[in-house]
């Protein structure tokens, strides 16, 4: 694992020693499973060259916040979004001693009777989870008023999705967050974005769209809830950062490997002889028609995106952040 880049030199906050000592940290916190992993040394070099800067750049942002600073993280499915606010969180938790709690537009997914509903009532594709419209968005505000607003008495219940079921999972197993939070991290794959104008919604720009939207309907009602409450929700964020892919291939090589581990989970499940009729794996050709009623925003996202986001990380074919650009620098990084 090679380093390509590095974050930008004019925006190295805090003091050497108080990065060299996060990493340390870090790297304390994630020996165990570095070692049990087998992952290459290199990952250790992309906590100095990129990971602890990004998190020290964080922690100045927080420094300069009143309350719990709200990052939003960005990228497309396969991303890495998740792995970025793993690391982040032990990043800043272990590293610059923040309290720090995250969730998933994905977790905000209304539930599959509540899609059935929306695709009777509204438009068919509606019963598929991803696009906006499909996120119970009162929730997330709910979450994160919760948590922006949380004491040390107070408890604030995360809802959890299970893809393999395509459901939610029962409130039994929601997450809890109890106490104040230094820093909330809300991550997903449209988080951050911007409607387009009615004129760009004419045009069909996959088969999906032309064979089961060809009047635009669907894709008018997406933009619709996208230009509401959706923009309500992330104007809650305070930090945006993108991971941008190469391009839609690298989507659906991505997922499909995501695809992939859900399927060896499955296999895990059956082998130990648990039921497994209700889990729900795609195969290629699912996977591109599910990546399809994505492509609209995402090829819009990895097009405006950069430029507006405060901090993009660029990946390349093989997964890398081969360049990074900062767009809302900070001042002092003292």
């Amino acid at each position: 694992m090679s380093v390509i880049t590095q974050w930008p030199q004019d925006q190295m906050c805090l003091s050497f020693r108080e990065r060299e000592e996060a990493v340390a940290a870090v790297e304390k916190a994630f020996a165990s499973t570095l070692e049990s992993l087998k992952v290459d040394i290199g990952l250790v070099d992309m906590f100095e060259a990129i990971y602890v800067p990004l998190g020290a750049w964080l922690t100045c942002r927080k420094r300069q916040s009143d309350g719990p600073l709200v990052i939003g993280i960005n990228g497309a499915q396969g991303a890495g979004k998740s792995t970025l606010f793993n690391l982040l969180e032990v990043i800043l938790t272990e590293g610059f001693d923040l309290k720090v709690v995250g969730f998933s537009i994905d977790d905000l997914y209304k539930t599959f009777e509540k899609r059935v509903q929306l695709s009777e009532e509204v438009h068919p594709l509606l019963k598929t989870r991803g696009v906006p419209g499909t996120h119970d968005v009162d929730l997330g505000i709910e979450i994160l008023n919760s948590l922006k607003s949380s004491t040390e008495e107070s408890i604030t219940k995360i809802p959890v999705f299970d893809k393999s079921t395509d459901d939610r999972c029962p409130a039994s197993v929601w997450q809890e967050w109890i106490g104040p939070a230094d820093v909330i991290v809300f991550e997903g794959w449209c988080v951050g974005a911007l409607p387009q104008e009615p004129e760009q919604l004419v045009e069909a720009i996959n088969d999906l769209e032309r064979d089961e939207d060809p009047d635009g309907a669907w894709r008018d009602y997406v933009n619709t809830q996208l230009s509401g409450i959706y923009q309500e929700m992330f104007s809650m964020i305070e930090v945006l950062i993108m991971l941008k892919v190469p391009s839609m291939d690298s989507v659906f090589e991505w997922r499909s490997l995501q695809e992939k581990k859900l399927a060896e989970r499955v296999k895990y499940i059956y082998d130990t002889q648990q039921p497994t009729e209700h889990l729900r794996i795609m195969n290629e050709e699912q996977i591109k028609r599910f990546i399809q009623h994505y492509e609209r925003l995402t090829q819009q996202m990895l097009e405006e995106m950069p430029d507006r986001a405060d901090v993009t990380l660029f990946l390349n074919d093989n997964h890398k952040i081969s360049d990074i650009q900062i767009n809302n620098p900070l001042a002092s990084c003292g």
